[in-house]
């Protein structure tokens, strides 16, 4: 059996599995945005989570990443990263969106 404490740790563990800079890597990145999201958002203070979610095919092309600030969330925000064809949703877990979008306004992605 375990105690309360080690299975505290355990969760934790489980939790930061897939993490690296705030960021959740268990599923696959869009083009460019691994390294606009480290440049960028990882290092935000308020950022304690980046949540990328699943890949969809647009309609538009081009092969530059733009990320976009869609809107507030109940846990932080939600961002839209496009690069050639693909679309990505990333959820950013934060106190203060108003800080992330400014961030990403000023990226001029």
């Amino acid at each position: 059996m375990h105690t309360a404490t080690e299975k505290s740790i355990m969760f934790s563990e489980e939790i930061m599995k897939y993490r690296k800079n705030k960021i959740k890597t268990e599923h696959s990145i869009i083009k460019g945005l691994r390294r606009f999201l480290e440049d960028n958002i990882s290092g935000i203070e308020s950022v304690t989570g980046i949540i990328p979610g699943e890949i969809k095919v647009g309609r538009s092309t081009g092969e530059n990443l733009a990320v976009s600030y869609k809107y507030s969330t109940r846990s932080g925000a939600k961002l839209i990263a496009r690069s050639g064809t693909s679309v990505q949703e990333v959820f950013i877990i934060t106190k203060n969106p108003e800080e992330l979008r400014t961030v990403i306004e000023l990226s001029g992605k």
